[in-house]
């Protein structure tokens, strides 16, 4: 006898998704509460468990298709099933960079864009070491193969063929080749692409910059991180100064911290930090509850925690609820500076930069090679004035060139 396999409730005031990629094939054999499907919602990718042991049913859904709560996805059918194995080969079939994939597909789950990595790069997924949730291949992995080269050392797949409507090795343009590809955008990133427009639709935005002296946060992590690690578990980052300077900052000028709710202002006594972070699937924004309250060691475990379950595709919606101001650190990626915009209903956020060594006028008139960064407050200017802006990032620059005062409340 089957049994349905219905979308789980998604959390509060979701009511559909995307089947995003079907992790068991029908054949294939299932233990109970094993991921048998992703689904994509508006802020995360959440795995459906099959409910009971058995053999994968008829996938009832296709890839890409939207379904409510409750929907009918696919059947578990009684029986032991047999493990996932590659599908017979015609013998006079030619090797394609497809079917190739497809084979490596028996005992790899590939996700589409991951397959389609895998296709227009030419490699062989099973020669990929996976860092992902149950060792399974992430973007990241194929990019990072890629860039060190080590497939040179097989048989370019394009060199036995390259299947229809699948694009070739990049090496191909040189011969003229003029390749498109056209994907259509996952549920989280029509999300962030509506949601950053109707910022910019809705708020005054304006950004303010300026620059911090990162020397005493560097000589700091650099005599306490060993000391920090042995006693937390945690490495001592760059984040918790700004996330505990920032604490202080909104503290001192609270409309940073407040949002915009019809005609009246909402302020907050507490801090929730929103702290963008990569993901496979694209930007989340988990969310520091109290960080006010929060220790070093306890900001960086959250932040850390939050980095491994993105990358992992486990964050729930709980994690990025709410949020009374944001981090975004673009710095990781080399950004020198940017105008980041605000989450709604949040009516800023801050942006931090990479560092660089650049010459500095010394208060005694000299001039010195000190690593500086850039830091930029986005904000809501119908709520925020130019004055309270500056403010705030002052109290930052004087929080993070002086971390004494983070200890001192100054």
């Amino acid at each position: 006898m089957a049994t349905e396999v219905t979308v789980p409730v998604l959390g509060e005031s979701i009511t559909e998704a995307t089947l995003g990629e079907w992790l068991k094939q029908p054949g294939e054999a299932v233990a109970a509460d094993e991921p048998i499907a992703s689904l994509e919602t508006d802020k995360v990718a959440l795995e459906v468990p099959a409910p009971q042991a058995g053999v994968m049913g008829a996938h009832q859904v296709a890839v890409g298709d939207t379904v409510e709560v409750g929907a009918v996805i696919g059947t578990i059918e009684a029986g032991s099933g047999a493990a996932a194995q590659s599908a017979p080969k015609a013998a006079a079939a030619p090797a394609t960079a497809e079917t190739k994939a497809e084979e490596s597909d028996a005992s790899i789950t590939l996700s589409p864009s991951v397959r389609r990595l895998v296709l227009e790069h030419g490699v062989d997924p099973s020669q990929i070491n996976g860092t992902g949730k149950d060792g399974r291949l992430t973007k990241a992995d194929v990019e990072q193969y890629v860039k060190s080269g080590a497939q040179q050392a097989q048989t370019p797949l394009a060199e036995k063929g390259t299947a229809k409507g699948a694009q070739a090795p990049l090496a191909s343009t040189s011969s003229g080749n003029r390749n498109e590809e056209r994907v259509r955008m996952t549920r989280l990133r029509q999300t962030v692409a509506r949601r950053l427009k109707e910022a910019q639709d809705t708020a005054a935005l304006l950004t303010t910059f300026n620059d911090v002296d990162m020397t005493a946060v560097i000589e700091t992590r650099s005599k306490y991180k060993e000391l920090f690690a042995k006693k937390h578990g945690v490495k001592l980052g760059f984040m918790g100064f700004f996330v505990k300077a920032a604490c202080m900052a909104l503290k001192d000028v609270p409309s940073v911290n407040a949002q915009i709710d019809g005609d009246e202002i909402v302020y907050h006594d507490y801090a929730d930090i929103s702290v963008a972070v990569s993901a496979p699937t694209g930007l989340v924004v988990p969310v520091i509850r109290n960080a006010e309250a929060m220790s070093f060691a306890d900001v960086e475990n959250s932040i850390g925690d939050f980095g491994k379950r993105a990358k992992d595709g486990t964050m729930t919606m709980a994690d990025m609820k709410g949020g009374t101001f944001t981090i975004s650190n673009g710095g990781v990626f080399g950004s020198l500076m940017s105008t980041p915009i605000i989450n709604p209903p949040q009516s800023a956020v801050l942006g931090l930069h990479r560092i660089d060594q650049r010459p500095v006028v010394m208060p005694d008139g000299s001039i010195q090679a000190r690593p500086m960064m850039y830091l930029a407050l986005s904000y809501d200017h119908r709520l925020i004035d130019g004055r309270e802006a500056v403010t705030f990032l002052v109290r930052i620059k004087e929080a993070i060139e002086d971390p004494a005062r983070l200890l001192i409340d100054l």
